[in-house]
This record gives C-alpha cells, sequence and structure tokens, in this order.
C-alpha cells in the first residue's frame, strides 16, 4: 500500500465510525421523543415506526459496505423532513427537532463522505 492510499483508507474508517456514531445518536433521540411521553403502547409503535428505517442498514454499515452507504442516505431523508418540518411547525419540540435535524444532516454528509473515500 502507499502512503496515500493508507490516508485514504484510515479516512475511509473514520468516516463509517462517525457514520455508526451519528446513527446510534439519531436511532436514540428518534425513540426518546415519543417516549418523553411515557411507556404506553401508542408511543412504543409511534417509536418502533419512527426508527425501523434506521435499524434497516445497521448490517451493512458496521461491515463497511459501500453499497449498504449508497442506500442509507435515503434512510436519512425522513429524519431530515421531520427536523424540518417540527422546528417550523411545533414550538414545543425544537429541541428535539433541531436535534434530529442537525444529526440527519451529519449523518448523510458522513455517509456521502464514505461513499468518496472509497470510489473505485
Amino acid at each position: 500500500m502507499t502512503k496515500g492510499s493508507v490516508r485514504a483508507h484510515a479516512a475511509a474508517r473514520r468516516a463509517n465510525r462517525i457514520t455508526l456514531g451519528t446513527l446510534a445518536s439519531l436511532l436514540v433521540v428518534i425513540l426518546a421523543w415519543p417516549l418523553q411521553g411515557g411507556f404506553t403502547a401508542r408511543n412504543l409503535v409511534i417509536a418502533g415506526v419512527l426508527a425501523a428505517p434506521l435499524l434497516l442498514p445497521i448490517r451493512g454499515l458496521w461491515r463497511g459496505s459501500r453499497r449498504t452507504h449508497a442506500w442509507a442516505t435515503l434512510c436519512v431523508i425522513p429524519y431530515f423532513i421531520v427536523g424540518t418540518v417540527e422546528s417550523i411547525a411545533n414550538p414545543d419540540t425544537r429541541a428535539w427537532s433541531a436535534t434530529t435535524l442537525a444529526l440527519s444532516l451529519v449523518l448523510f454528509t458522513a455517509l456521502i463522505a464514505y461513499l468518496r473515500l472509497t470510489r473505485p
């Protein structure tokens, strides 16, 4: 391996770690948001539905699959939309929605960075 390829590989691993950490953080926020009102059946269902798209790519992201990083960018869009809409429409949830919006942007950026760093 050349010095440049070693740096690119290290940067790709770093982007993958950022992706996994941000995904975990976003998952915690998404699960905590509806459950702050208590552990009712309705809130658990809402939390499960909101968390489902984030759970789909975990295995491939953990393995560093380029294909999974590519389609996982589509899983981030609903959280970006929810964060944007809730921050505008619901002043009571601005902290949650701003956090969701910020984490979704970081996750999207990390996914794209990994794809750029590992392109053939």
